[in-house]
């Protein structure tokens, strides 16, 4: 069982903003079902003006969620974030001077107190970056149980951006659990996602925050794999050391009139591969020549790695 709770608050009475509901929609629709239509999390989703997201709402909605043994709990949250001498806060609608929401530490608390195997915090608000790393401690410690891993927007000491009606930091988010942040299984996960939004941010936009401490592979999303795994699991048939080069020849080129078929068939994966990053030509720039010329192909270093998996069974 895998359950998310999303968050989005637009209608802040004395700040409105326009995106976070958008964003919410967003996360939810794309995190309820993977990329071949199967159930993926349960998501409960609360954005308001629809709902109440008072500060008792939301921290009874937070509790519910890490207060249950599951294999997945992952909390998002998009709205105002606020930092102060005690910490960072997400920002409720009934707000008010010295009590303005729900503290990012006593999200984390209930986070690492939680029984769900994996543990996952989103959130897109400023100051985000406070999460994690708790006021009493003066921010110089994070303090994250194993299984919790923490991905936010910005720094404790950043703000969050909107454009266009969507949060900067969320619509890359989502790119990446369409597809942008998969590898080549299909599988998103939050250390994938972190590196897809950070290589989409410059040195001078918001910098993401990313925090974790697990022990195990954790998958937040799967889709459709670039390379079928059939297919990724013949690296050792036609390596079989991750050293060794595969020779080619014109037989292997189906334009040419010595073509074999099921040297063409070879070739055609030996293509998918490089296409991919995981194998590359020997002595000349494309695989076309490699095989006109009777040179060869290599395992890259990625290459390598699949090469690995699929040889200790792991794919």
């Amino acid at each position: 069982m895998r359950r998310a709770l999303v968050i989005g608050i637009d209608d802040y009475p004395s700040s409105q903003l326009r995106g976070c509901v958008n964003d919410a929609n967003a996360i939810a629709t794309v995190l309820e079902k993977n990329g071949d239509g199967s159930p993926n999390f349960d998501v409960r989703l609360l954005t308001s003006p629809n709902d109440s997201i008072g500060r008792t709402n939301l921290r009874k909605a937070i509790d519910e969620l890490f207060g249950t043994r599951c294999d997945a709990a992952l909390f998002y949250f998009s709205g105002h974030g606020l930092i102060k001498s005690t910490g960072g806060y997400m920002v409720t609608t009934d707000a008010q001077r010295y009590d303005e929401g729900v503290s990012m530490d006593e999200l984390l608390s209930l986070a690492n107190a939680s029984l769900a195997q994996d543990k996952i915090i989103i959130l897109d608000c400023c100051h985000s970056g406070a999460a994690g790393t708790p006021a009493i401690n003066e921010n110089q410690m994070a303090q994250l149980k194993e299984g919790l891993s923490v991905l936010t927007a910005s720094r404790d000491s950043e703000s969050a951006l909107e454009v266009n009606g969507r949060g900067v930091f969320t619509s890359l988010v989502v790119d990446g659990l369409h597809g942008g942040a998969a590898d080549l299984r299909g599988h998103v996960t939050p250390g994938s996602i972190y590196t897809h939004v950070d290589q989409a941010l410059g040195a001078w936009d918001q910098r993401p925050i990313f925090k974790t401490n697990v022990a195990r592979f954790t998958s937040l999303r799967t889709i459709t794999p670039r390379v079928p795994l059939e297919k990724l699991r013949k690296l050792t048939e036609y390596f079989p050391t991750y050293s060794d080069e595969f020779k080619l020849d014109p037989t292997y080129e189906d334009t040419e009139t010595k073509a074999i078929p099921e040297h063409c068939a070879i070739f055609k994966d030996l293509q998918k591969f490089t296409s991919v990053g995981l194998v590359v030509p020997v002595g000349e720039e494309h695989m076309y020549y490699a095989a006109i010329n009777s040179k060869s192909c290599k395992l890259t270093a990625s290459g390598h790695q699949y090469w690995r998996l699929v040889n200790e069974k792991r794919l």
